[in-house]
């Protein structure tokens, strides 16, 4: 089964990312995590984000296309990563969730994927 990890992270986690101080450590838990996913053979697809102020978000109201730079909801933890993983069940998804360097600080969401639909 697929699920996607995604991994919500707090605005003073991604700051540490570019802070002179703290980048090795964060990088460093976040390149081990990388490695030992992929070490285990169950990625299927996966990638960091750049900060959410980075994005634009993209909406249709009333047949109008609306854009608004950076994250439009207030929001407290932002989507700085996903991993598509091949896993037998939820539990090991959620034990690979739970590993994440972010499950500590932020949150790591963990939804099945749906299957592409049958044609």
């Amino acid at each position: 089964m697929q699920y996607m990890l995604m991994f919500k992270e707090t605005a003073a986690d991604f700051a540490q990312r570019d802070n002179p101080e703290t980048a090795q450590t964060y990088w460093g838990a976040w390149n081990a995590y990388v490695g030992a996913v992929y070490q285990a053979g169950i990625v299927v697809n996966g990638a960091g984000l750049h900060p959410a102020h980075s994005a634009t978000q993209v909406r249709l109201r009333e047949g109008k296309r609306q854009i608004h730079d950076g994250p439009y909801a207030d929001t407290k933890e932002h989507l700085g990563g996903y991993f598509i993983i091949e896993v037998p069940s939820l539990d090991e998804a959620i034990a690979w969730a739970a590993r994440s360097p972010n499950a500590a600080t932020g949150s790591t969401e963990v939804r099945l994927v749906l299957p592409p639909p049958a044609q």
